[in-house]
């Protein structure tokens, strides 16, 4: 299914027009804009999908070697401390926060100062990251008592702080790795920080295969290690190809260091949404029975695939282009990418919808063999519907987002995000209470839609968006048509495919591949009686692109 999805979009933005301006779907913009969004569009979804199936394999490889219990539950609360030193030097908002000024000396021709304040940069906060990281590995016992408080197996407790000692210098390689990404993408280039996350996850799971026979779950924390340090030694090759150039400095009047925490600050204090899902799914997971956050666990990497491809790809390879149109002050031109870009991003509301019904299959296909059972399966499958309900605002913020990013407004998204999160904890206690890991699920998607809603918004309202209205309409379509898309294949699967037992590989198999076609029929039936102009002016183009090929053949 995702080597499916992974075709349909690598055509949308090839050949189709997502990003054209000539198509139907884009906005008034500069063609040279789209092309290049386009082309590091399908280096980043190239990136995600392999990064996201290698991930797969990972959970599939931890899945299958030590199931769904407290074993992997303790490696799961291993990386709570990680999670929050990570968010603290905002590791993960690296690109967020140095490509705007890095691009703005690029812009005016003054790329060694821009390498100046990168080596500023990087003496500082790596200095006061190594400092944190310390700590954190004296006192692992005590912060892990507050950050876990319903976890209390003394011997599993032990295992946590064990791994989260070995875990936490990934850190710094993080850290480091944030910014030899960063620059590379200021200067448009997409291939090697792609390979970021595939790296990454060979490690573990060289590091679970090679050592995991031995030392249990230690061996995929040694392999977290190892795969941030390989990826540190490959994106620092990457940027010294582009003349990056590195000297210690402890410049602490330098503007632009003032700049960048002042941009980075609200970030570090602010509770965003991935870190307030990675956080709380594990905090509020450490009082649900065994099992409980190793489900969630397994059930959100099957709910970010498609908010990765769809997401993460087109989000990271928009946003250097929108830094470089705000440095340009064409705000409106920006805010076109930004509308054509959402409109595109709702296609992950049908997806889910097809993944929900797909629940039991797509997780037994993944998971269940080895010591991941039928009870696994049933758990995971039950969690992924909840976490669905808000795959498209997960995707949707990685774009709204980084347009106040972009503007070099961190304040605004770190304040509301921070309220919208607090405002969700509500959500976690309820659905704990009533409804266990299904009920941290939904919360995990309501906090997801109450961000992305009121950030776009307020974004709308300050800076005058007027392609806005159509990205609203379009969102209601195709909630409408998910919400007759859903019932339809339902049905289908009930009553026409009663006699294929979805409890064999090759049963459940053959129900995802008649469920998809018959996903992919009726979303061109409904999209041409709806009148889905967007739909159904892809699937125009995507039959002509085809009968394209087959003439040229």
């Amino acid at each position: 299914m995702p080597n499916l999805v992974f075709v349909l979009v690598l055509l949308l933005v090839l050949d189709i027009g997502i990003f054209k301006t000539g198509s139907k779907l884009a906005l008034p913009m500069s063609q040279s804009v789209y092309k290049k969004v386009g082309i590091a569009s399908v280096v980043m979804m190239a990136s995600v999908l392999l990064s996201n199936l290698i991930g797969l394999i990972r959970e599939m490889v931890i899945a299958y070697v030590r199931g769904a219990g407290q074993e992997v539950d303790a490696y799961q609360l291993s990386f709570l401390i990680p999670e929050v030193l990570n968010h603290v030097l905002a590791s993960g908002f690296l690109s967020i926060t140095f490509i705007p000024i890095f691009s703005r000396y690029l812009v005016q021709g003054e790329e060694n100062e821009g390498w100046h304040i990168f080596s500023i940069i990087l003496t500082n906060l790596g200095i006061i990251l190594i400092l944190l990281i310390c700590l954190a590995e004296g006192f692992t016992a005590d912060i892990i008592s507050v950050l876990a408080p319903g976890y209390d197996e003394p011997e599993l407790t032990t295992a946590v702080i064990r791994m989260t000692r070995i875990i936490i210098p990934a850190q710094f390689f993080f850290f480091a790795s944030g910014l030899f990404m960063a620059v590379q993408f200021a200067k448009e280039k997409f291939v090697i920080p792609a390979l970021a996350p595939i790296i990454y996850n060979l490690g573990i799971i060289l590091g679970g295969i090679l050592l995991g026979s031995r030392f249990g779950m230690f061996g995929f924390s040694w392999g977290v290690l190892a795969g941030a340090v390989c990826n540190c030694v490959v994106q620092y090759m990457g940027a010294k190809r582009l003349g990056m150039k590195f000297q210690i400095s402890f410049e602490l009047n330098h503007p632009d260091l003032r700049r960048y925490i002042v941009l980075t600050l609200p970030l570090m204090i602010a509770l965003t949404m991935t870190f307030s899902r990675e956080f709380f799914f594990r905090l509020f997971g450490s009082y649900l029975p065994p099992g409980g956050i190793s489900g969630i666990n397994y059930a959100l990497k099957i709910m970010l695939i498609p908010v990765a491809l769809f997401g993460q790809a087109i989000g990271t390879a928009a946003y250097p282009f929108m830094a470089r149109l705000v440095a340009e002050k064409k705000i409106e031109e920006m805010n076109n990418l930004m509308s054509n870009t959402l409109r595109y991003l709702a296609l992950v509301i049908p997806v889910s919808v097809l993944l929900m019904v797909l629940k039991n299959e797509v997780v037994f296909i993944i998971y269940q063999r080895g010591q991941f059972d039928a009870a696994a399966t049933a758990l995971t499958a039950d969690i992924l519907i909840y976490l669905l309900v808000g795959a498209f605002a997960l995707a949707a913020y990685t774009i709204v987002s980084r347009a106040f990013y972009a503007t070099q407004n961190t304040l605004f998204p770190a304040i509301y995000g921070s309220l919208a999160v607090l405002l969700s904890i509500p959500f976690y206690f309820l659905g704990l209470r009533f409804f266990g890991a299904k009920g941290i699920a939904l919360a995990i998607s309501l906090s997801g839609i109450l961000q992305v809603v009121g950030l776009y918004i307020f974004w709308n309202k300050r800076s005058n968006n007027k392609g806005s209205h159509p990205v609203y309409m379009f969102y209601a379509k195709m909630i409408f048509f998910s919400a007759l898309l859903g019932p339809l294949l339902a049905w289908f699967k009930i009553n026409v495919l009663k006699a294929v037992n979805p409890a064999t590989f090759s049963g459940s198999s053959l129900v995802i591949i008649l469920i998809g076609s018959t996903f992919i029929l009726i979303m061109g039936i409904l999209s041409y009686s709806l009148k889905i102009k967007e739909i159904t002016d892809v699937a125009g183009k995507l039959v002509t692109h085809l009968k394209s090929v087959i003439v040229k053949q």
